[in-house]
């Protein structure tokens, strides 16, 4: 059984725990909060643009792009697929990272011939730890995903696209469908699937005339790669919200089974104390006690 000692020392130690668990929980909500107000800032742009595409194809229909699939056939493509998978650089968030790197493994076992593009030092070290090879790392951090950053990875991918080394581009991203929920997806942004773009139940159509210089094909080629980057950033920004909410999730835990811990410890401690004080005191009992009889004889 622990002494008072050893006790007291445990105590200490999980209070300081509980201030770091404490501190990284406050940080992460401030993080939170900044990055959603980031994506609010931004979403209205890509979301009028995806209604700028809405209106080319409700005018021009059957217009051909390599960015979709031919008019009539959405079966997958053969060849080389890539995929951008979105991590966080450190762990300590639940199953935040776990969650999308099963979806990446996931899909290596659907299709094999699938390049890597990776986000988050936790994905690099998991890919690299299981010999799994990764085409391209992006090594600077997941934290406070940029515009900037999105336009480098939309970049390279839509190069590798164009060039047809890709057949189809896949991002791996958590979604938060709100605050207290979250879930890792496989989301395909090439090539698109033109009833993604055709008008939604209830959505008011927008019908003046327009037309296109130089034509339509130029005219959507040219939008698409901002579309993309777009994409790539919204789910970089989500990822990283999630990322912060389930981090938030697991410091409150640890907060919680921090508090639950020291009120065992102190039961403990008190109970070893007292034990440890009608010790002396029985002993001080026995020692006059002896005396007396000692005096008496």
């Amino acid at each position: 059984m622990a002494g008072t000692k050893e006790i007291k020392t445990h105590i200490e130690s999980v209070r300081e725990t509980r201030k770091i668990t404490n501190a990284m929980y406050l940080i992460a909500s401030t993080k939170l909060r900044r990055a959603r107000a980031e994506l609010d800032n931004t979403r209205p742009y890509f979301n009028a643009l995806q209604r700028e595409i809405k209106r080319i194809f409700r005018k021009v229909s059957d217009v051909e792009s390599p960015y979709f699939y031919p008019v009539g056939d959405d079966s997958p493509l053969k060849g080389t697929y890539g995929c951008l998978v979105i991590t966080a650089d450190k762990g300590l968030a639940g199953a935040y990272n776990q969650n999308a790197i099963k979806q990446a493994l996931k899909l290596l076992d659907e299709h094999p011939d699938t390049k890597l593009f990776v986000v988050g030092e936790y994905g690099r070290r998991f890919f690299a730890s299981h010999n799994i090879p990764i085409e391209h790392s992006f090594l600077y951090t997941a934290q406070n995903p940029t515009m900037a950053r999105a336009r480098e990875i939309s970049a390279l991918l839509l190069d590798r696209f164009d060039r047809g080394e890709l057949k189809e581009i896949y991002v791996i991203y958590t979604d938060m469908a709100n605050s207290m929920s979250y879930e890792a997806r496989t989301a395909r942004v090439m090539p698109f699937h033109r009833s993604f773009f055709l008008t939604a139940p209830g959505e008011r159509e927008v019908r003046e005339p327009f037309e296109f210089l130089p034509d339509v094909s130029a005219v959507l080629d040219s939008m698409m790669p901002s579309y993309v980057s777009g994409f790539i950033y919204s789910a970089l920004i989500d990822s990283f919200c999630c990322e912060q909410s389930a981090r938030m999730t697991a410091m409150d835990s640890a907060n919680q089974n921090a508090e639950n811990l020291l009120g065992e410890l102190s039961l403990e401690f008190n109970r070893v104390r007292q034990a440890a004080i009608t010790q002396e005191i029985t002993e001080v009992s026995a020692g006059a006690k002896a005396q007396r009889q000692k005096k008496g004889s």
